[in-house]
Formats: structure tokens, sequence, C-alpha cells
């Protein structure tokens, strides 16, 4: 499929890739399997961004609650998170890991990125949300005994301040829920979801998904 033209594209665009866990048992695999197969599409996602020009990117790794399911899960979509950011140390983007470090459940690995890292000619912007929490988020403030209550702004003080405000959010999996992804930047976000579970990513999903964007009234409340 060639890619189409677009009239307006969002500048910063999250997405939520669900259905792993539906996949591998659709295709006889133990649950934990699926998350394998997230990885490339991934991959294949951010190519297509970088090449429409999208500034920013975000995608929703892993949650605190996810890791709540069964050691096996929890070891495996962690490893995948490893993985993807890994991979990019060949590629162009300027990333970001965003989550709870204190955490004995957060990857090792990824402590160096928990500050913007640039790789290749960095692009695009590019956040992974990796052992997450939207309280934690809103909460982190609470530990900053230097903050100016007088001069209190909330997207400046939660953990995940240095992503900007989402124009769209594209979550694959069929699921009509935003499972807490940042709270803040999401507020005005415009919801597409494509039913299509996470690992059967076709570039025409992401394509409608942009076409279907570009019809919107953005307002912004206004």
């Amino acid at each position: 499929m060639n890619t189409p033209k677009f009239k307006r594209l969002p500048r910063h665009i999250g997405i939520i890739p669900d259905g792993n866990r539906r996949w591998a048992v659709a295709h006889g695999l133990p649950k934990h399997m699926g998350y394998r197969y997230g990885i490339e599409p991934g991959f294949e996602l951010y190519k297509i961004c970088l090449d429409l020009g999208i500034e920013e990117l975000t995608f929703y790794g892993f949650t605190q609650d996810n890791t709540k399911r069964p050691a096996v899960q929890t070891q495996e979509f962690s490893r995948a998170c490893v993985e993807a950011v890994e991979k990019l140390a060949n590629k162009d983007a300027n990333l970001l890991v965003v989550g709870n470090t204190e955490s004995p459940l957060f990857p090792g690995k990824l402590l160096p990125y928990t500050k913007r890292v640039k790789f290749g000619k960095s692009k695009i912007k590019l956040n992974f949300l990796v052992n997450y929490s939207w309280s934690w988020d809103l909460n982190f403030s609470a530990n900053d005994k230097h903050s100016d209550s007088n001069k209190f702004n909330i997207a400046d003080k939660i953990a995940s301040s240095d992503i900007s405000h989402i124009d769209l959010i594209v979550r694959w999996g069929g699921r009509r829920r935003l499972s807490g992804f940042l709270p803040v930047q999401s507020i005005y976000a415009d919801f597409y979801v494509v039913d299509e579970l996470w690992p059967d990513f076709k570039p025409e999903q992401f394509y409608r998904a942009l076409e279907w964007y570009q019809e919107q009234d953005i307002t912004l409340g206004g």
C-alpha cells in the first residue's frame, strides 16, 4: 500500500499496543509468547512515523498494574521492552523511558534512558512508558521538597513532564479505554481504536487512524 497524502497530521501520537496475549492464545501459544510478536510492529510503526515527519511518539510498554500478572508474563514483557530499546541504538530517535525506577520491577538495563538519549540524527522524540502508573506520575511532585506551592503547575511537576501533550491516541486490540495512559498529556487527545490485535499490525490500520484524525474538529475546549 502506498503512503496516503494527509492534509493535517498530529504532532504527537500515543500508541497502546494491546492484544498480545489474545493473539498468542488464538495462535496456540502460551500467553506470554505474544509479547515477542509485538516488537517488530512497533518498529514498523516507528518507521512510518519517521517517514511522515511525526515529531513525537509515545508507546505504552507496561504498567505497574500489569506486573500483577503471572511472573512468566511479567518477565516476558519486561524483556520485550528492553529488546525494543536496545534495537534503537542504530536508528534515529531522541529516546526517553518513563516509569517508576524505585520499583524492583523496573528493568535495570533501561535506567540509562530515563534521561533523554539521542540516537543517530535524533529525528523523532520517542517515549516509552515502562513500569508506569498514572498515580505514581501525578504524585511524583509530592517528593519534591523544593516545590513552590504558590507557583505550582502540575504539568511541570509530574514525572512525565518531558512528554508533551498528545494529539492522537491509537489503541490496538478493540478495547475502548485509556488504561491510565498519560492522563495529563491526554486531556484533549482524540482517541481511535483499531479492532485488530497488535501483533497483526498493518500500515493501513494506522493510515485509517490518520485519515480519521484529519477530519476531526480540533478545538482544545474552545
